[in-house]
Order: C-alpha cells, then sequence, then structure tokens
C-alpha cells in the first residue's frame, strides 16, 4: 500500500511571508551564529566546547573534554540544520564548513564505529555501560538524522558513511542474541533516526533495530533494574523524585501499555515519535493504538494554549493532569519541537485536522518563541507569566530566564529550534496516495508528481495574519487527483471556491480538510476564506491556575500582554466581559505584526494595607495585546497570556 511522503525540500520554495522570513533569518544569521558559538567565539555566551571536544577526540589538538555528557548533539543539530539549509540555498561557504568538521569527525571515530566524545575521552573502557544516564544512542540518533539530511543536501556519504558504521556497530552490540547487549536508550532519539537511515538506504535492518529498541522498552524483566545493580545504584531511589524511577524514561511499562504521557518531556516526545513512525513503516496496529491513545490524553490533560508540553522543571518531566502553572511552566522549546514531530507523523498515519491544528500551535507560539527576531538570543524554557522581580527571587523560579540569552551551557534548544525551522517544508505538505495534502498555510510554491504528472502549485497568502489564501494548480497537462486542504479548528466560518464557483464544504470537508477530487487544468485556482476573529479562550476549570481567566487568540496566534505597552503589575489588568477587542496590523511592531486592542480596567489598592475589607478602586485602562511568539523583543519586562475577565 502506497504511503504519505514528502517532497524534497529543494521542490518547496517559500517565498516570502512570515515562515519565509523565519527561514532567512535562520539561514543569514543563526546557523552562522550557532557555528560560531559551537566554536566558543561568541564574547559573553556560555562555553560549548563542542567542536573542541571533537577535535581533541580527532587527535587534532591536545586537551580534555568539556561540557554535558550529551554535548556532540549540539553539533549534530547544527550540522542538520545546516545541511536543510545547503538543500534550499547553496553556499559554498558554508559547505566548505560542513565538509571540514566532518573530517574531524571521521577522524574521532574509533575504528569499529564508536562514537561519542564524552565517553572516548572520559571513560573509553566503559561504552555501553550506563545507557540510563549517558547519551551515546541519543547522540548517535542525531548525528543519524545529521548524516541523512547532508547526503540528501549534497549528495555527499562523507557524513553518511560515517553514521552508517556507528548504526551497523550498534546493530551488533544490541538485541536478545548471545553476547549482545539487551538494553535500550535512556534517552530516546535513535528510533526516529534509524527509520530515517532505512529510508535513504534502503536497508530495511535498520527499521529492525528501531524496532527492537521500541519493542524491548520496558520489558519485563526491566533492562534498568540490571544496570542499576551492575553500577551499584539502588533501582528504588527516586530519579528527580519521580514515584517510578523508570517512568522519568518512559520505561516502566512496554509502550503498547503506555496511556498517559510521564516523564522527561522531550524523550516522550520523541518515543512516541518513533512510535508512530514504526506504526507507519510496519503497518503495526498495536503501535497505532498506543499512538492514538498518548496523543488523546496529551491534548487533552496536558498541553498548554500555546502548544507547549512539559510542566515541570525538576527533571523537564510532565506534572499531573490540568497541572499547568503559568508562571513555573517548563514548556521547554524542545519538548515543543518534539510535539511538532509527533504531529506530524500523526498526520502520515491518518490524515486528521487536529494533528495539523496542534503543530500549527506548538511551532507558530511555543517553538517560535524560543528564538528572539536578531537570532541570536534564545529561550529554553517558555513560561506564559513572567514577573522578572519575583523570577529573579524564587528558587522555585530560578531556571525562568526573563531574558533569552546568548547560549546555553547545555545548549539543546537553539539547534533544534533552527534544523526545525530550515526544514519548514516537510511541515506545510505531504504527498498522499491520492493527491496532495497542505497542512500550514504559507506562501510558497511546490512541484510534485501526482498521478504521474507534474504538477505546480504555487500558495499565495499573508498567514497568519490574514486568512486568505489562494492556491494555484498548474499540471502539465490533464491531472485528476486530489488536493486537500486542511480547514483549521480555530476558524468558525470557513469558505471556499473553485474558479470563483462556491464549494459546499458540507459535501467537502471531513476530519478537518476540505476534499477536493477533480481532473485540474492549469490555471485552476481554490480560494480559501478563514476569518480570523479575536477569540477569548478559557481553560478547562480544572486547570485552576487559569480559573477566571480568559486568553486571547486570532488565527493560530496566541496573543499575550507586555509591560512595555500596559505597564506594570499586569495581574492587576482585568478584561470586561463587555469590551470590545480589535485587531489591526501595525507596521510598526518588530517588523509588521498584529495587535489587539480594547478597553480594560486596572485595579488599584483603596490603602496600603496588606490585607483589607475595603473594596478595591477599579480605573480605565487600554489594553494591548501582542503575539506571544513576539515577547520580549522589546526589553525585559512582565508578561502575561492569561488574562483576568469579569
Amino acid at each position: 500500500m502506497s504511503l504519505p511522503t514528502c517532497l524534497p525540500l529543494p521542490r518547496i520554495r517559500f517565498e516570502r511571508g512570515f515562515l519565509a522570513e523565519r527561514a532567512r533569518l535562520v539561514r543569514e544569521v543563526v546557523i552562522p551564529y550557532q557555528w560560531e558559538a559551537l566554536n566558543d567565539r561568541v564574547p559573553g555566551a556560555e562555553r560549548s566546547g563542542t567542536i573542541n571536544n571533537f577535535k581533541v577526540a580527532a587527535g587534532e589538538r591536545p586537551g580534555e573534554f568539556y561540557g554535558y555528557w550529551f554535548q556532540d548533539s549540539d553539533l549534530a543539530k547544527w550540522l542538520e540544520a545546516a545541511s536543510f539549509s545547503l538543500a534550499t540555498h547553496p553556499d559554498p561557504k558554508l559547505d566548505a564548513e560542513l565538509d571540514g568538521i566532518i573530517a574531524t569527525i571521521a577522524k574521532a571515530q574509533q575504528p569499529d564505529g564508536y562514537l561519542d566524545t564524552f565517553v572516548q575521552l572520559t571513560a573509553p573502557d566503559k561504552r555501553w555501560t550506563n545507557l540510563f544516564e549517558w547519551h551515546e544512542l541519543y547522540i548517535a540518533g542525531h548525528f543519524i538524522e545529521a548524516g541523512v539530511a547532508h547526503f540528501e543536501a549534497t549528495g555527499k556519504r562523507t557524513l553518511l558513511d560515517v553514521v552508517g558504521k556507528l548504526a551497523d556497530m550498534i546493530e551488533k552490540v544490541f538485541g536478545l542474541g548471545a553476547g549482545q547487549i539487551p538494553g535500550y536508550p535512556g534517552h530516546e532519539e535513535i528510533e526516529l533516526a534509524l527509520v530515517k537511515l532505512a529510508r535513504v538506504t534502503g536497508e530495511k535492518r535498520y527499521v529492525q533495530l528501531a524496532a527492537y529498541f521500541i519493542n524491548q522498552r520496558g520489558a519485563a524483566p526491566n533492562y534498568f533494574d540490571a544496570e542499576s545493580q551492575r553500577l551499584g545504584v539502588s533501582a528504588k531511589l527516586p530519579i528527580y523524585f519521580y514515584k517510578n524511577r523508570w517512568e522519568y524514561l518512559q520505561a516502566e511499562k512496554p509502550v503498547r501499555d503506555a496511556l498517559e504521557p510521564v516523564g522527561h518531556a522531550v524523550r516522550a516526545m520523541y518515543l512516541y515519535t518513533a512510535m508512530a513512525d514504526l506504526a507507519r513503516e510496519l503497518g503495526d496496529q498495536s503501535l497505532r493504538q498506543a499512538c492514538h491513545t498518548l496523543w488523546n490524553n496529551l491534548r487533552d490533560y496536558h498541553t498548554y494554549i500555546t502548544g507547549a508540553v512539559g510542566s515541570e522543571w525538576e527533571g523537564e518531566q510532565f506534572s499531573g493532569r490540568y497541572d499547568l502553572p503559568n508562571d513555573r511552566a517548563y514548556a521547554e522549546s524542545c519538548a515543543g519541537i518534539g510535539l511538532v514531530f509527533f504531529a506530524r507523523r500523526m498526520l502520515d498515519l491518518e490524515l486528521r485536522g487536529e494533528f495539523a491544528d496542534a503543530m500549527e500551535r506548538t511551532l507558530f507560539n511555543n517553538v517560535l518563541a524560543g528564538m528572539a527576531l536578531d537570532g541570536k538570543t534564545f529561550f529554553y524554557v517558555n513560561p506564559l507569566e513572567v514577573r522578572p522581580e519575583e523570577a529573579k527571587a524564587r528558587r522555585d523560579q530560578h531556571y525562568v530566564k526573563t531574558q533569552r540569552v546568548p547560549w546555553f551551557g547545555c545548549a539543546c534548544c537553539p539547534p533544534n529550534i533552527a534544523r526545525t525551522l530550515t526544514s519548514l517544508g516537510y511541515y506545510v505538505h505531504s504527498v498522499q496516495p491520492d493527491g496532495l495534502a497542505i497542512h500550514l498555510y504559507a506562501d510558497c510554491a511546490l512541484d510534485a508528481t501526482v498521478a504521474g504528472v507534474k504538477v505546480g502549485l504555487a500558495v499565495k497568502t499573508d498567514y497568519p495574519w490574514d486568512g486568505k489564501v489562494r492556491v494555484e494548480v498548474t499540471p502539465r497537462g490533464p491531472a485528476k487527483f486530489g488536493l486537500r486542504l486542511r480547514l483549521p479548528g480555530w476558524c468558525t466560518a470557513p469558505s471556499a471556491s473553485v474558479n470563483g464557483a462556491p464549494v459546499d464544504l458540507a459535501a467537502h470537508a471531513r476530519d478537518g480538510y476540505l476534499h477536493l477530487d477533480r481532473e485540474w487544468a492549469p490555471g485552476d485556482v481554490v480560494t480559501l476564506d478563514l476569518p480570523m476573529t479575536v477569540q477569548r479562550v478559557r481553560a478547562h476549570p480544572r486547570v485552576h491556575y487559569d480559573l477566571g481567566c480568559v486568553a486571547l487568540q486570532r488565527g493560530p496566534l496566541v496573543f499575550c500582554v507586555e509591560q512595555i505597552d500596559n505597564g506594570p503589575q499586569l495581574a492587576q489588568l482585568v478584561l470586561p466581559k463587555r469590551a470590545v477587542l480589535t485587531a489591526r496590523f501595525d507596521a510598526g511592531l518588530l517588523g509588521g505584526a498584529i495587535v489587539i486592542e480594547g478597553a480594560a480596567e486596572r485595579i488599584t489598592p483603596a490603602s496600603n494595607e496588606l490585607y483589607s475589607t475595603a473594596e478595591p478602586i477599579r480605573v480605565p485602562a487600554t489594553l494591548r495585546a501582542v503575539p506571544y511568539c513576539l515577547w520580549n523583543n522589546r526589553g525585559e519586562g512582565e508578561m502575561r497570556v492569561w488574562l483576568r475577565e469579569d
């Protein structure tokens, strides 16, 4: 049976607009900047040590390992981002930089294929002995992804051969055979990477290796129990105060028995992504059902309005159902990116609008907020409320940065954001067995082959500022196929036409997509109108942090209020139920953006006493809200998503 696929990145061109500008920023600013950061050449930034570690491991210079045991992965993600960039915009200088560092990586690789500078430089006799804590397989996964991306972008096998040798070694080391290690990674990632490697090489054994890691995870007897005993660590000791130590690793039970997202949020998202990949590759219905169960509970109980996941700082993990604090939100950028991955894979299992809605919400709000508009500072965590004075004073908010920073000692997020924004083409569309599907709207052009006919698709839109979308279809001959256009869940009154003739949505809309099946001719035009109104969104009552509050949303964007526009003490700002809210485009705001404005009230104290029976005084105020993804681009100050409503 034919499965959904993606076009190669060079066949998707972003012409202009919101996403095109983000992709351009990454290409022109972020990738060069991050290369400097990885080389420890950014003044005032935390040291990385990553490039130096590889040069030391390769024997190119003396020195010692620096950083975390997973430091290598920062380079791998940057390599993937740079490769995606080369795929769409050839750059001889960047190409040469990649050639140079790939040569160093190849020299650092051990003759048997092993590659991990932390272990090689600090404990070379301890390979694969601490899967629970060390990140050997996680790092391998990121390098495999980079190797695949580099090969697809350049046609060069230099990095692909390195990671192929590494994957072949891992295949020999891990499994249930005699002399093999019956273990699996403490931090998932290699599973989804092996599926990519299988697709590009045609070697299905890599899919089987991924399936081994997935199927063995959490099976009895639990591998981590035995490993802990061997290392002299009690398996009963909690990690990050988790009730079940192995829940942190999603290894407390077999994956098909998992019902609830648990543990470290990034690990969970990468695991669920790989599960969906394997369900697709193998036609595994039990894995497919497990993915749907996990998705439903993730959606219903654990996702912020910004699309962020993972509310708990301790362990960067999921908390209980409905536990979504705002000022203490962890909401890691990497976890949001993982949700984007998971949602995109779910779309390949089933073309359903809710998956694309979630992908869009997380990408446009949580992920984009992780990087400043200058491309040189970043957020690791993304709270929905910030009060700088308190965040700097409270120990339980010590991880909240009130301004983006140039780099992190643990810099997993910046290159992860970069590789996501240089591969946006993969998320915009898919080639379905019966045609083409558009999941995200952006001003772009696609070249595909559908039903044996070459087809051009030109999408014109000012999305997400405006909901009008024009899609021109240009086949190079008569072509009968289906065009699937997403009807966003946030839009309450969509309309569509083909060549000016209205489309009956009741007859042609299904599962969040407009299904147009016809014989297409050059110049056919589909027009979508997705009205964007200002919406007041309310949380489920069990999210007690948000009781009596509303969040403002317009189209896919969640809005927030900032101190620079509304003054300090944003918690005292009240939005009357009767207040009329209007949206307008402010060309002078951060390169141009929609703002929401309306009349509000500000609560002021009736006296200076800490507690009083006097009624507080309400004074008129004007509310001005900006897209959450743009916050903190005008200096430090308070920010708040959820507003008191009265």
